[in-house]
């Protein structure tokens, strides 16, 4: 049974929506973005319908979440895939726009992946963890202006004791929120035992095992390391056309926040982990450059991290890794 594609242009207020009728006709409409006239527009719907919407953070989240409730099938796309994939476009309008996704969605049905809304406890940490990445942003950018500051032949006195004071008060609040963050994972026993199965490693601590947790879904959505370390922008790629064979290099499109806290655990890691420092050390006599060798460390960390999830066991530093070509090898 061929599925019908609604594509939806998502935005505060309303949604666009375009869609081919029977008869093979465009239709279109508008919806409003709240919960009513999302409920009366699914329930005109059948559960042969697929909605594929441009990802657009929590602009979408209602109606992802009023979709599963209705047991339609619905599917998130980041806006540079849909972007790219239908070659020159030109114009831009939010009727443009749900079109163009639904002709994605038509081209390109074998990469859609139904979304499916996160349950409320994961709800929170996220809401949490994004908290604290404001504040950790703005807390970063009041103390460079003060550092900025001492080079000036004048300075108010009165704006001084305000960024000391509003610096104190981002430390309370961002310690509050971790605080809070680690209270929730600490209430749930497959959050907590995984939290102390990552933090078994050396150079890893709560505020990298939480940011796990929560980009992962708890290991759940992004099941493989190799999945998290493309997500995280770590993972390299060929870079080779014809003739022309240069270094594999990572790609910029990743996940800048994960990314950060992974080189930080590397940095810490090749210090006070001893298996960490021999692998960084070896990389670095094979000749690599210090953020390659980092990277390599960092990639590391992700396999070791993903496999005590998988073994459930706490990570032993005098661990012997067999080589898996003798696994079940009969001796004569």
């Amino acid at each position: 049974m061929v599925r019908q594609i609604y594509g939806i242009d998502l935005s505060k207020e309303k949604f666009d929506v375009n869609f081919l009728d029977e008869q093979g006709k465009i239709q279109e409409s508008v919806v409003k973005n709240d919960y009513k006239s999302i409920c009366d527009f699914l329930s005109k719907l059948t559960t042969s319908v697929t909605l594929c919407i441009e990802y657009t953070g929590v602009y979408g989240d209602l109606l992802v979440f009023l979709a599963n409730s209705f047991s339609i099938e619905i599917c998130a796309t980041p806006g540079y895939e849909i972007k790219h994939s239908l070659g020159l476009q030109k114009g831009k309008s939010d009727p443009m726009d749900a079109a163009r996704i639904r002709e994605y969605g038509e081209r390109f049905t074998d990469k859609l992946k139904p979304s499916k809304v996160a349950d409320e406890v994961m709800s929170e940490l996220r809401e949490l963890h994004n908290l604290r990445h404001i504040l950790v942003k703005q807390r970063a950018l009041l103390k460079t202006q003060c550092k900025g500051k001492c080079k000036l032949p004048y300075e108010s006195i009165k704006a001084h004791e305000l960024a000391e004071f509003t610096l104190q008060v981002l430390d309370s609040q961002i310690i509050e929120v971790e605080s809070e963050i680690q209270h929730i994972i600490n209430l749930h026993q497959e959050y907590q035992e995984n939290s102390q199965l990552i933090q078994s490693i050396r150079g890893i601590g709560p505020v990298t095992a939480s940011e796990l947790i929560i980009k992962t879904h708890n290991f759940i959505k992004i099941d493989t390391a190799r999945k998290a370390a493309s997500f995280a922008g770590i993972c390299p790629y060929p870079n080779s056309s014809g003739n022309m064979i240069k270094k594999s290099k990572i790609s910029s499109m990743g996940d800048k926040s994960l990314k950060t806290l992974l080189f930080l655990c590397a940095r810490c890691a090749i210090t006070y982990n001893k298996d960490m420092k021999q692998y960084y050390n070896r990389k670095k006599e094979e000749g690599k450059h210090t953020f390659i060798a980092l990277n390599n460390v960092a990639n590391k960390l992700l396999r070791t991290i993903y496999a005590i999830i998988e073994s459930r066991q706490m990570y032993d530093p005098n661990y012997i890794c067999m080589d898996p070509r003798l696994e079940n090898k009969i001796v004569a």
